[in-house]
């Protein structure tokens, strides 16, 4: 159960869900909720996020999934945490694979690869397991996220994340394939290239010892909020290295032995 939420708490928290959004709008940083709220949990952080969603979609923006964080070893220490976090996916983040991502209106842009999914069937509830995960799941991808930091720089605390939507900017998703065609998604091996000029690599066993277990995560996480995962979900399960810089005019690119490559150049 989440901590209940005074009146006062309220009003702060919809101020700071306002400030992080004006900030995305902007491209002018604020200063970390962590600093601004004193003693800032994590259930408030997710009620902050929660309010920046909803002034997203009453303002006609439409989710379309979920992104997951900070599962791999390799992105909680770069970040100085030891728990994921999670935020919500918008139609108007995502860049098709091989176009253009304008990194000129985000402050403090890193990529990373990731072995995405989109869901066929619904995956609710407490007790589900990696196999209801891997039954639930329709297609997978490799995919490319850029996260951003609404703060301005990379010196923040988990709430902080969390109440930033997780840090979500732009994804990129590459063709899909059957789920059904890929078993061994821990053992898939997924490497990126910056300019041609190998950057980063990783398998899917590096995201909590395979891919889909965020998933189980967050769908129980949902479950306790009375919600879930839904068929035509997109998730981004995680890294599975740690995050590159990101600069325009470079071209990321990511591939893997049984899964279609994903790129997008960066302006």
């Amino acid at each position: 159960m989440s901590e209940p939420a005074s009146p006062d708490l309220e009003v702060r928290e919809d101020g700071a869900a306002r400030e992080l959004r004006a900030a995305e709008l902007s491209a002018l940083p604020t200063t970390a909720m962590a600093r601004q709220l004193p003693g800032l949990t994590l259930d408030r952080a997710y009620r902050i996020q929660q309010l920046g969603t909803d002034l997203r979609l009453a303002a006609g923006a439409r989710a379309v999934g979920h992104k997951i964080g900070l599962t791999s070893v390799a992105m909680q220490q770069q970040m100085g945490v030891s728990e994921p976090d999670s935020g919500v996916l918008f139609a108007d983040m995502e860049v098709p694979c091989g176009g253009d991502l304008v990194v000129g209106r985000l402050l403090a842009p890193r990529v990373e690869a990731e072995i995405a999914f989109r869901l066929g069937a619904d995956l609710c509830g407490q007790e589900i397991d990696v196999g209801a995960a891997r039954a639930a799941v329709s297609e997978v991808f490799l995919a490319l996220e850029v996260i951003d930091t609404r703060y301005g720089g990379w010196q923040i605390s988990l709430a902080d994340s969390v109440a930033d939507n997780a840090s979500a900017a732009r994804f990129v998703l590459g063709p899909a394939a059957p789920a059904d065609s890929l078993r061994d998604l821990g053992g898939e091996r997924v490497d990126v290239e910056t300019d041609g000029a190998p950057s980063a690599f990783g398998h899917g066993r590096d995201v909590l010892g395979d891919p889909l277990r965020p998933l189980v995560w967050l769908a129980r996480r949902l479950a306790a909020l009375g919600g879930g995962l839904r068929a035509g979900d997109v998730v981004l399960p995680g890294s599975v290295h740690a995050s590159l810089p990101l600069r325009a005019g470079t071209t990321v690119r990511a591939f893997s032995q049984h899964l279609p490559p994903v790129w997008f150049r960066a302006l």
